[in-house]
């Protein structure tokens, strides 16, 4: 793939940077005054630093505004074997340490908040602020049943690998103030999971909810459940579409039980993907944070 010449290239015209982890090169975009306030952007799954352009393009002119593409996802390599929540974490850590980021602002949605939170709880003199869209940073105590139809033995990794049905889903199902993406946009998702093996990870993530105790991914996730309290004195912002059947109101009020004094707004009319369903608003809300805050001691 020539990622220059896809049309969605126009929605998205930051200039591509990498850097090498064991299992391949990770891919991120690096805009803004490199000596301002950095917000460190982490996506989720089935998308990539594409899904953040729409904060990224205002905010760039203020902020130092990074937005990492996981392992397997968006303009990054494509390794051909599991990778776990564990990994996407570490993979994080090196590129904050790479660019030597301080005064860290987390912006995360989806598997970013368990990825994002879960790097930042490794290096918590980095971070200053949260903004978390729908995610969530703890074991699951629900998994819906299409999320779990795609973990079915062969069935899951023919529908999600094969058929590239997770990303196809997440177009309509995420969404709920709007019905359809413009087709421009839609590209920008399907582009980078065309074939076979750039769905890789896209299965890999899906595989990698745990449903057991025994499973690798469930402890690092109660650890990262048990250290959110002490996070609590930073500043933070949650916006949650309220009609999400993923991460559910549920799990937004997990969050506000670990961090009573954070910032909430509740979209009632909006899906999974806020910044897709509801750009302005979450371009809104995050711009008026990050004033009302800029002005405080955080680092």
């Amino acid at each position: 793939m020539q990622p220059n010449s896809q049309p969605w290239r126009e929605l998205y015209p930051f200039a591509s940077h990498w850097f090498g982890v064991p299992k391949g090169r990770v891919h991120y975009v690096d805009e803004g005054p490199r000596d301002a306030p950095p917000l460190l952007f982490v996506h989720g799954n089935p998308t990539w630093s594409f899904h953040w352009r729409a904060l990224i393009g205002p905010l760039q002119h203020k902020y130092r505004t990074v937005a990492i593409d996981h392992l397997g996802c968006g303009l990054s390599d494509k390794p051909q074997e599991a990778i776990r929540l564990a990994d996407h974490i570490s993979h994080l850590v090196d590129l904050v340490e790479h660019l030597d980021l301080k005064g860290v602002t987390l912006v995360a949605q989806d598997w970013g908040g368990a990825i994002g939170l879960g790097a930042m709880q490794r290096m918590p003199e980095r971070l200053a602020r949260i903004v978390l869209f729908n995610t969530g940073a703890f074991p699951p105590w629900y998994i819906p049943r299409r999320i779990a139809l795609c973990r079915v033995p062969l069935f899951g990794r023919l529908a999600v690998q094969g058929l590239n049905v997770f990303t196809l889903a997440a177009l309509r199902m995420t969404l709920a103030r709007r019905t359809v993406l413009e087709t421009q946009v839609e590209n920008g998702y399907l582009d980078t999971t065309r074939g076979w093996r750039n769905r890789r990870q896209t299965y890999e993530f899906v595989a990698d909810i745990p449903m057991k105790t025994s499973h690798p991914t469930w402890e690092t996730l109660a650890k990262i459940d048990r250290r959110l309290p002490p996070m609590a004195d930073h500043p933070t912002m949650l916006v949650w579409g309220m009609k999400d059947w993923c991460f559910r109101p549920d799990c937004l009020e997990r969050f506000v039980d670990a961090w009573p004094d954070a910032e909430v707004h509740r979209l009632d009319d909006v899906g999974h993907w806020v910044v897709e369903d509801a750009p302005d608003d979450a371009l809104r809300l995050t711009e008026a944070f990050l004033t009302r805050t800029d002005s405080e001691k955080l680092w």
